[in-house]
């Protein structure tokens, strides 16, 4: 897999930038509405930090949108096959969590995302993050507690998790080896 993560940030700034000023949106305002500082956006924007899956589900959500459409819309430039070493690849700073966006962009309500969670590794995404997706996620490789609003599932290969209404959620990969999912995300 091609190393594309420092263009990844680049683009994802601009996004971020374009994203904002098509809403007509200051800084300021972004920095209230995502509850991330002007400091750090302005960072983001200018491609010099690479942020973390919890900043751009901040990020995301300010813009009524999921983390993956952010992304792919960075990314994507159209069509209708997304060949292998043309897909989004990021990589969380903070976890390690790898997250590569396999769907090609296209106006379909579906997108699919194949995720590798580092054995010990957590991530942990506000409700606000699924308020407006539908959500079901099918475990390829290793072990998978998911954490739902109170709820805790714990996922062998081969399970498929549909995901109920928006809750605060955790994503751990208890180990011993990564966990390798693939999460089908349906807008709307």
């Amino acid at each position: 897999m091609a190393d594309i993560s420092n263009d990844i940030t680049s683009t994802i700034g601009r996004r971020i930038r374009s994203e904002r000023d098509l809403r007509g949106w200051s800084l300021g305002e972004l920095a209230d509405r995502s509850a991330v500082s002007k400091a750090m956006l302005s960072a983001m924007e200018r491609g010099m930090t690479s942020p973390t899956a919890a900043l751009l589900v901040r990020v995301a959500s300010a813009f009524g949108m999921t983390l993956s459409t952010l992304i792919a819309r960075a990314e994507m430039q159209g069509g209708g096959v997304s060949r292998k070493d043309e897909q989004p690849v990021w990589r969380d700073p903070a976890t390690g969590y790898v997250r590569r966006h396999l769907s090609p962009a296209s106006q379909m309500p579906l997108e699919l995302i194949r995720v590798s969670l580092p054995a010990g590794a957590k991530v942990s995404f506000p409700a606000a993050s699924y308020a407006f997706i539908k959500q079901q996620i099918w475990l390829i490789g290793g072990r998978l507690d998911f954490t739902e609003g109170d709820v805790v599932h714990k996922l062998e290969p081969g399970d498929c998790l549909a995901l109920g209404a928006p809750s605060d959620c955790i994503f751990h990969a208890p180990g011993p080896e990564a966990a390798e999912y693939l999460v089908a995300l349906a807008r709307g």
